[in-house]
């Protein structure tokens, strides 16, 4: 039951994602590129499919409307998905992605930077990218920590995007991003498919996402440590909250 259920959805998935792209694409023929336009489909999209495909997302707090640096911490590769309903801005994503079917060409027409994080160069070009979307108006998501993990509390967080920050007179925005079954992060060598199929084979997955307060402008180390202190407390919070992940405590 639970593997037909899984392949279901991810024949909803696939089937639903394509048909959101050619909508970006062909508006993007019949009136020209807009940024906006893919961002509002893409955020329609994800509202839609994702409790359909058993992702229960409850959200507290306010999602950032105005141009800042959205600094989260990173679970799983729903993360961004899960954003994005919320937030429209372009997330930051590894570049690998941007080679996935469907949903790697979808990423591209609807507004997403790619960086390889290994490659020096690519680093700098998606700061430079970064500041550039904020300048022209948009929130960016980006995940400090720079892969995803299963620690109760932030990894260290990379300090370039603070730097930016701090030089560029970009506020910044911290949120925290919990699961409740830890067995839904995406973490070490798994791979997109296997994981779909077990994981969306369970009736519900369940996340937690709470916005924080827009964090003002200030040494690129203050940006950090604050950042880092509020979702950490968020994390403890919610983990006491709920009894969370009692066997990571």
């Amino acid at each position: 039951m639970k593997k037909l259920r899984a392949i279901f959805r991810l024949l909803l998935f696939a089937t639903y994602t394509l048909l959101r792209v050619t909508q970006i694409v062909v508006s993007g023929w019949l009136l020209g590129p807009s940024p906006l336009r893919g961002m509002r489909i893409r955020q329609s999209w994800g509202r839609w499919l994702l409790p359909r495909i058993g992702v229960d997302v409850q959200a507290e707090g306010r999602p950032p409307d105005q141009p800042c640096i959205v600094m989260a911490n990173h679970r799983s590769y729903l993360d961004p998905v899960i954003l994005v309903m919320d937030i429209l801005g372009y997330p930051v994503s590894k570049a690998e992605v941007a080679a996935w079917p469907i949903v790697g060409y979808g990423a591209k027409m609807s507004g997403v930077l790619f960086l390889k994080r290994e490659n020096v160069g690519s680093r700098k070009r998606t700061l430079a990218g970064i500041g550039e979307k904020v300048r022209e108006g948009f929130p960016v998501i980006l995940f400090p920590e720079g892969t995803t993990h299963d620690h109760p509390r932030c990894i260290p967080l990379k300090r370039g995007a603070f730097a930016l920050a701090a030089e560029q007179n970009i506020p910044v925005t911290p949120v925290m991003i919990e699961y409740d079954n830890p067995a839904d992060y995406w973490i070490g060598n798994d791979t997109f498919l296997p994981h779909f199929i077990r994981r969306f084979g369970e009736k519900k997955i369940r996340v937690y996402v709470r916005y924080g307060p827009l964090i003002p402008v200030s040494d690129a180390q203050q940006m950090l440590d604050a950042t880092r202190d509020w979702i950490d407390a968020q994390l403890e919070g919610l983990h006491r909250q709920k009894g969370l992940h009692e066997k990571m405590n």
